[in-house]
């Protein structure tokens, strides 16, 4: 199912494209997720729970994509980010980005926010999501990267 679905991500303008490895980008991505974090913290410390919801979604995003970086994948679709990294990576490592994703919209679009106790329960899942993929980029090395960028190229 996923399969093809990625398949349109690559014909998309600004969809999927394989580029060249970005150690750099990668690791302002990862900055980026950590300072966005803390301003979900922030808000969250203000009382202001629509804008920590927005914020939590990004610093994941943020995350997520420092992985697509680091491999050498570019995409300005976040629907085709989440999905290329589900399929590289699996279910298990998306589900709390796309569970804080329809959160995010729910709060931007249609000023759903949720209460505060589950805002601060997605403040914690956020931690945690963004150091396993702070873990994940960390400890990449040359021969994983390569498989990653193989069985992405396979999708295509």
């Amino acid at each position: 199912m996923g399969e093809d679905k990625i398949k349109w991500c690559f014909k998309l303008k600004d969809g999927l494209k394989i580029v060249e490895p970005n150690e750099r980008l990668a690791k302002s991505y990862l900055e980026e997720a950590k300072l966005s974090l803390a301003r979900a913290d922030k808000d969250f410390q203000d009382g202001d729970l629509l804008w920590t919801t927005v914020v939590i979604y990004y610093a994941e995003y943020y995350a997520l994509y420092s992985f697509l970086q680091r491999i050498g994948v570019k995409c300005e679709n976040h629907f085709c980010s989440i999905l290329a990294v589900t399929l590289l990576l699996g279910e298990e490592k998306t589900n709390t980005i796309n569970h804080h994703k329809g959160k995010r919209i729910d709060a931007q679009y249609y000023m759903k926010v949720g209460k505060e106790e589950d805002v601060k329960k997605m403040l914690q899942e956020a931690k945690v999501f963004i150091s396993m993929f702070d873990d994940i980029v960390a400890n990449l090395n040359e021969i994983e990267m390569n498989d990653y960028r193989l069985n992405f190229k396979k999708l295509k």
